[in-house]
Parts: C-alpha cells; structure tokens; sequence
C-alpha cells in the first residue's frame, strides 16, 4: 500500500444528513489507501462526520440544502507523510477563538463534536472564509512507521 494517493481530491456535497454516508465512505477509502490502520481510520470518520453534522446544525441551522465542500490531501506543508481535510461551507461566520466544546463537567447529551474534533486529530484550525462562511483544516499524521 503505502503512499501512492498524491493528489487532492475534491468532493462537493449539500447539508443534507444523508449525504454524510457517502462523505464517510470515502474518508475511509482514502485514509486506508494512504496507509492508515483501521482504528485510525474510524477516527479519521468520526471527526470528519463530527465536523459536518456542526457545519449543518450551527454554520446552516439545519437549512438543507447548502454547499460544503471537502478537500482530502495528501501533501502536507510539512513533510511528513498524512491526510489533510478540509472543509469550507458558507454559512454562519463565528470567531475562530470562540470554538470550543461545552464544559465536560456538564452532563448532557451534544456539544461534544469540537472536543471529539480536537482529542482525534493532530491539528485543527478553524477560520473564517472569505466570502462568507467558515473554513476547517484537520490534519492526521502516520505514524513514522507506518511511512512508506
């Protein structure tokens, strides 16, 4: 296997929830071809699909319908062999510094997505998009060994 996927793929989806399978799919195909192991490729998934459900409940307020658009990479800025992900969509603009989970000593179901976010990736940063709408960038690194 290895790392042979030396290309950015592009996908465009609508903030349809249905749409979320198909974007699982291929985050778990390609983190597989590039060499991760399966327990990091389900949390590759996990985090991705964490990011778009908040994309389509804050960034859209559940608005069906909008465009999200993904970028898969493989080349990182630095060096080191990896997945980039990230995700532009056009909704809500927030400041990026106030983009943090709930409380963890507060018991209730939600509110858990950033903090999944954060504990699965390497790096995470949110900003604002130009034009309007929120830009995410989450990177996983392989582990040394697992380079190619």
């Amino acid at each position: 296997m290895g790392r042979e996927v030396v290309r950015p793929v592009e996908l465009q989806i609508t903030s349809e929830p249905a749409r979320l399978a198909e974007v699982r799919e291929s985050v778990a195909k390609l983190a597989r071809e590039i060499g991760f192991a399966q327990d990091t490729v389900d949390r590759l998934v996990l985090a991705v699909d964490e990011a778009l459900c908040n994309v389509i409940k804050h960034g859209y307020k559940g608005e069906r319908g909008r465009p999200i658009e993904l970028t898969f990479d493989t080349e990182l800025e630095s060096g080191r062999a990896g997945l980039e992900i990230r995700v532009r969509d056009y909704g809500c603009q927030v400041d990026p510094s106030v983009i943090r989970g709930r409380d963890l000593g507060e018991v209730r179901p939600g509110g858990l997505g950033v903090h999944i976010i954060r504990s699965l990736m390497d790096e995470v940063e949110y900003a604002r998009a130009e034009g309007g709408g929120m830009r995410l960038r989450m990177r996983k690194y392989l582990a040394p060994s697992s380079q190619v």
